[in-house]
């Protein structure tokens, strides 16, 4: 329904400029705000995740009932989670945008309307259990198939975030650590790439051993179904480091570096090298002094010794501060795994904070555990997307290294008029727009042109 044939929004007035009236109404037609919807199309295109994502969901509908397939309703969603429209409701206005009715392949204007928000609830609570796990599982493989060629090795990071929860949704605990009822749901990204490979929601409480094995295990799986030979090298924190899941590593050539937390056997073996470091300090008055130990620790729960690393340092003021990494790795000091590759995982964090709080991940207020896994398989969809526009644009632009809520307000919060004729559909962008260049070579290297 066009923004003119609604006579609810009232028209309102603002401050006169230079003794001049100013008066102001939602009735401008077929403009959209959110006109860089199109780079998501383009990405969507490139990739083709959201049609695989759809034929991995059952459609039990009667197909001469069908308005709206599988992969219209995800594309709608996904885009709106990208533009920053976490809800469904939001979809009872943007089904009518004539930017994002174009940008799934329909007509701003005669074409028929995008989904409703009782067509995106149901397509959320749609799949069951198996289904879900086939979809996280192609989420996986979509991963493994974007490389050209299997890589040498890979780093898997693995950590859960807090996403607390205000009702009564099935699997929230309260956690005594945050303080509030909530979901500790787990994501997995590629140190490399940066790349969310799967998210997977789980209670509110911190994972136990066999828990953390089992989701190991399956990820390694899947990821040797495609690349046999590759080197796997697990990476998390205290969390993760359980005996159930380093055996398994162990007996599975997997290799892992977790970082366990302290305890008072750990602090006798490294005593000395800590009193060395603190007298370092003090007869040369130095601000910092860091330094390393490697030892051989095996705890009684776990089945053998293994190599603990320690990064010890000493502050002025500050005292001394001790951290751990048990790890399988054979070669390195312990300055260069801790340092060049433990320290990385705090990489992971950045990007849970960009799917979590720019692309509002947080937003699973179902109460079926079911549709709230759905929310976020949709919103690791839409950062794939949000990833692949910012793979696109040219290291030498800042754009190229911004979050992804900086990328949405300068590309895809594009003010554009449409306007459909007989023959063509014309398209006006805001002839002031700071990103005009880059939007449109961005259009041009995202969709190929025909040879």
């Amino acid at each position: 329904m066009p923004a003119t044939n609604d006579d609810t929004l009232l028209p309102f007035s603002l401050p006169n400029i230079c003794k001049k009236k100013i008066t102001a109404a939602f009735d401008g037609g077929q403009v959209s705000s959110d006109g860089g919807v199109f780079l998501l199309a383009a990405a969507d295109k490139r990739l083709g995740l959201i049609d695989t994502l759809a034929g991995l969901i059952p459609d039990a509908r009667d197909p001469a009932q069908i308005t709206h397939s599988m992969a219209d309703i995800l594309r709608g969603r996904v885009f709106a989670i990208a533009c920053g429209y976490p809800d469904g409701n939001d979809l009872d206005d943007l089904r009518h945008d004539p930017a994002f009715k174009m940008a799934c392949g329909r007509l701003p204007e005669s074409g028929g309307d995008l989904a409703s928000q009782p067509t995106i609830s149901r397509l959320e609570n749609a799949p069951g259990l198996r289904d879900l796990i086939r979809m996280s599982r192609g989420m996986v493989d979509f991963w493994c198939q974007s490389h050209t060629n299997p890589p040498k090795g890979i780093v898997p990071d693995i950590d859960d975030t807090a996403d607390t929860v205000h009702g009564h949704q099935q699997l929230s605990f309260f956690n005594a650590h945050y303080d509030e009822r909530c979901f500790l749901p787990i994501h997995i990204y590629d140190a490399e790439t940066g790349h969310c490979v799967v998210t997977i929601l789980r209670e509110g409480k911190t994972p136990a051993g066999k828990e953390v094995r089992a989701h190991i295990r399956r990820l390694v799986n899947r990821i040797r179904m495609h690349w046999p030979d590759t080197i796997i090298t697990i990476r998390g924190d205290s969390h993760y480091g359980r005996k159930e899941a380093m055996d398994w590593c162990d007996d599975n050539n997997v290799k892992f570096i977790f970082g366990p937390g302290p305890n008072k056997t750990l602090a006798k073996q490294v005593f000395a090298k800590l009193d060395a470091v603190n007298v370092r300090r003090a007869i040369g008055q130095l601000d910092k002094v860091r330094d390393f130990a490697t030892t051989r620790y095996g705890a009684k729960s776990w089945s053998r010794p293994r190599r603990v690393l320690a990064r010890i340092e000493a502050k002025k003021g500050k005292g001394t501060d001790v951290r751990y990494i048990v790890t399988n790795l054979t070669k390195g000091t312990a300055k260069q795994l801790y340092e060049n590759i433990y320290c990385a995982r705090g990489q992971a964090e950045n990007l849970i904070k960009r799917h979590k709080s720019q692309l509002a991940s947080d937003r699973t207020s179902c109460r079926s555990p079911l549709a709230n896994q759905m929310r976020l398989i949709l919103h690791t969809t839409a950062y794939w997307l949000m990833r692949t526009i910012r793979d696109a644009i040219p290291k030498t632009d800042t754009l190229a290294s911004g979050e992804f809520s900086t990328i949405r307000l300068r590309l895809l919060k594009v003010a554009v008029r449409v306007r459909e004729t007989g023959s063509r559909i014309k398209l006006a962008f805001a002839a002031n727009c700071p990103n005009a260049d880059l939007f449109r070579d961005l259009v041009c290297s995202l969709i190929p042109r025909p040879t």
